[in-house]
């Protein structure tokens, strides 16, 4: 079967092939072009509906977050604020503010309520003070009707200006101030918004407006219309009328340009915009807008400005620094804070200056100015002047009563210079000389029945390390008589106390006393646990006036220590939160017995040099209890004292130890300048409490017994019922011869002559009857 061959191409019979066409180019090249945008749209649309999906999403989670949103109750908490400290005022008995303490921001929040008169031609739901009104009517006049952006304003705003001219409203200003963020990008602004729609959907507009008044920024540290209204019309908020709100609204757009006190004339032409706007939005009548208009605005910087003299109202400070009571309380609240809720320094001093809180004062507001008066001036210190070589000697004082509240404290001589300086009267430990005897011998020796009153003692120094100790301050080595415990303690006599511990009370016992039963801070327990530190006061550290004041006081309150307090009780801002509580801490340092002897010995102590002078015609009329101290080489003069309504204790000398001389104690008169100007008015028919454990008796001032209608010497002393000596039998009894027996003593040394009683008592003792 034949094969049939292909055509060749080109040969005859061959059908010709179809060319194809090329098209036109220019048809080529916008099919080309209209396929690239197409996608390019398409992928514009599809990434407009992620990303606006996304932002849609991401918008409508913030807005309805009730969680993650701003918390206006933490909010208000964390802002800083003012701390403020109070004082019982004397004529009202109630709370008066005494003293603010703040960082860079004082702010003290206050109640929309609390803003002044409310407005009640609003509609009832937007009746609001007037203050608030001038901030609405001027910065958001729409406030009430939007959902936290004025979307009118703000489309207006941006299509002129874009993102350079503000728009926000109130709610979005609060919450530039919460945040701290003011920069002017458009995710700022984005950011700004949600939040501001989020805060409206879960908060009042009362509550908005609230936080906006408290939390705005009106110059010279303030923060807040409450410490704006103080500053710039040293007012309370509530009593600001129409025009002065107006003045407070036109500050916030630009502080320094509108302050009142430097730009008087710019505040006031914007004040007349805010006070038409207000009129203008019926927020106002025209005959309000017209006294407003007329009113004649007194600032604080004005020659006729007068401060309020309402007692609620805190008056403008003129200290330029805080007393020393205040750094006592600052430093207080901080220590307590750390070691009470565990903060660290730098949060308890942040917690003091910034967390709003309320202290309630311990202080007397009177009594301390008496002191700082004194002190500021140094009066009484004529005598000491500084010199091209030494400045002027210091001191210190702390005056309390019978139950710990420190009623007046200061810390140095002088202009205080500084706040929280040097506080010697808490801070500062120094040698307290005799003033330590009624402390660590006298006390705990009656306290344990190893003396009384009349007990009587050799004043003699003896053999202590290779020398004879103590050394009297008449630079004797003693009498060598035997004295009565109160006479040792009236003449200030070292030797006494020295014997006493050496051959009675012993060094720890006197050491343990100290430290278990009054508030001493600085105790060495290792190179005070020492004959001179104990008896005469020779002490590594020493005592403070904070320390030695609530001491002495037990004498006073029938023997209960009381630690010392500045303040009753610390809260947050809105006073119900409690932070601190005093420190209650109490305990009975010895029995009523022993305290009431322990006072009635120390009023015998002479003060004739500072008290019954001619000066002091109040002052002389009270009991007085008393103890002066004197530290080697007059290094330091101290006086603890007290009257049935207050204790104090004074130190004086230099701060780097110098020679005082031989001089009438210092302290004393600082004392009684003090003492005589508070108990002007005090009622001198108070007297020391008594124990019922306690008795009046007379005693032979020769045995330091009981007296007898034999004892030809006797005086009056006071005792423990439970300690009371036996009654002399020395005095004024026949007496007889006889010769010395074997074994029979007599209380003669020679063994001659003695009474038929000590004679007998001696037979008794050689036949094994003992005493």
């Amino acid at each position: 079967m034949a094969t049939k061959a292909n055509p060749t191409p080109g040969a005859k019979g061959a059908k010709p092939k179809k060319k194809k066409s090329k098209g036109h180019p220019v048809r080529k090249t916008l099919r080309g072009i209209f396929t690239a945008v197409l996608a390019m749209v398409l992928v514009a649309v599809l990434t407009i509906m992620v990303v606006g999906s996304y932002f849609f999403v991401n918008a409508s989670a913030v807005i309805n977050d009730k969680v993650n949103g701003i918390n206006l109750e933490a909010e208000k908490a964390n802002q800083s604020q003012t701390t403020i400290i109070y004082a019982i005022d004397k004529k009202t008995e109630k709370w008066k503010e005494y003293k603010r303490l703040h960082g860079e921001e004082n702010r003290v929040w206050v109640d929309l309520s609390s803003m002044g008169d409310i407005n009640t031609r609003n509609p009832e739901s937007q009746q609001v003070p007037y203050l608030a009104d001038a901030y609405i009517a001027l910065e958001d006049k729409r406030f009430w009707d939007h959902n936290g952006v004025d979307w009118i304003r703000f489309i207006g705003i941006m299509t002129k200006f874009g993102f350079s001219q503000g728009a926000s409203t109130l709610t979005q200003q609060l919450i530039k101030n919460l945040t701290n963020q003011r920069d002017v990008t458009t995710i700022r602004k984005y950011r700004e918004i949600l939040s501001a729609l989020n805060l409206e959907k879960n908060y009042t507009k009362p509550a908005i407006l609230e936080a906006y008044l408290n939390t705005l920024y009106l110059g010279h540290g303030c923060y807040g219309v409450r410490t704006g209204a103080e500053v710039y019309f040293g007012k309370d908020v509530k009593d600001l009328n129409i025009a002065e709100c107006a003045v407070l609204a036109v500050i916030t757009k630009a502080p320094y340009y509108y302050d009142p006190l430097i730009n008087p004339e710019h505040n006031r032409e914007r004040q007349l915009v805010c006070l038409q706007a207000m009129y203008d939005q019926g927020k106002i009548t025209k005959t309000q807008y017209d006294e407003a208009v007329a009113y004649p605005l007194v600032f604080t910087n004005s020659p006729g400005y007068k401060p309020s003299k309402a007692e609620e109202k805190p008056k403008p400070e003129t200290e330029e620094f805080n007393n020393y009571y205040v750094d006592f309380i600052i430093d207080t609240v901080i220590r307590d804070l750390m070691k009470q809720k565990e903060l660290s320094m730098e949060q308890a001093t942040e917690m003091v200056y910034s967390g709003g809180l309320k202290i309630q004062a311990a202080v007397d507001t009177e009594i301390q100015e008496i002191v700082e008066n004194v002190y500021r001036n140094r009066i009484t210190f004529s005598s000491f002047k500084a010199t091209a070589d030494h400045p002027a000697p210091q001191s210190s004082m702390t005056i309390m009563d019978y139950e710990g509240r420190v009623v007046a404290i200061v810390g140095g001589a002088g202009e205080k210079t500084e706040n929280r300086s040097l506080n010697r009267a808490a801070d500062s430990h120094r040698q307290p000389g005799s003033t330590i005897k009624p402390l660590a011998t006298y006390a705990p020796a009656l306290e344990q029945k190893m003396i009384t009153w009349s007990t009587l003692t050799l004043d003699k120094a003896f053999a202590y390390k290779g020398m004879m100790w103590p050394i009297n301050f008449d630079k004797t080595y003693g009498s060598g008589n035997k004295l009565s415990t109160q006479y040792a303690i009236k003449q200030s006599l070292n030797t006494v106390p020295a014997r006493i511990i050496n051959e009675l009370l012993t060094v720890d016992a006197s050491y343990n006393y100290l430290a278990e039963n009054f508030g001493f801070q600085k105790l060495d327990s290792v190179n005070d646990r020492v004959l001179p530190a104990m008896a005469v006061g020779g002490m590594t550290y020493g005592f403070n006036t904070l320390e030695e004041a609530s001491a002495f006081a037990c004498f006073g309150n029938l023997g209960t220590y009381y630690a010392p307090f500045c303040y009753y009780l610390v809260t947050d801002s809105s006073g119900n939160e409690i932070i601190l509580d005093r420190d209650r801490t109490n305990k009975r340092a010895m029995s009523e017995a022993t305290a009431d002897v322990m006072c009635k010995m120390l009023q015998t102590v002479d003060t004739s040099n500072y008290v019954n002078n001619g000066n002091n015609k109040y002052l002389k009329k009270f009991q007085v209890m008393a103890k002066t101290g004197t530290t080697s080489n007059n290094y330091d003069r101290w006086l603890t004292a007290g009257t049935p309504y207050y204790i104090a204790s004074v130190w004086f000398g230099y701060d780097v130890n110098r020679n005082l001389g031989e001089i009438t104690n210092p302290s004393g008169r600082i004392w009684t300048e003090v003492f005589n100007q508070i108990h002007k008015n005090l009622d001198p028919s108070k007297k020391f409490p008594e124990s019922k454990d306690a008795v009046q008796k007379s005693y032979c001032r020769r045995t330091g017994l009981i007296a007898s209608s034999n004892c030809p010497e006797t005086a009056s002393g006071w005792y423990q019922k439970d300690n009371i000596p036996k009654t002399c039998t020395s005095c004024g009894a026949p007496t007889i011869q006889l010769p010395q027996l074997p074994g029979v003593s007599t209380p003669n040394s020679t063994g001659g002559t003695g009474t038929l009683g000590d004679i007998a008592q001696g037979i008794i003792d050689a036949l094994g009857g003992g005493r």
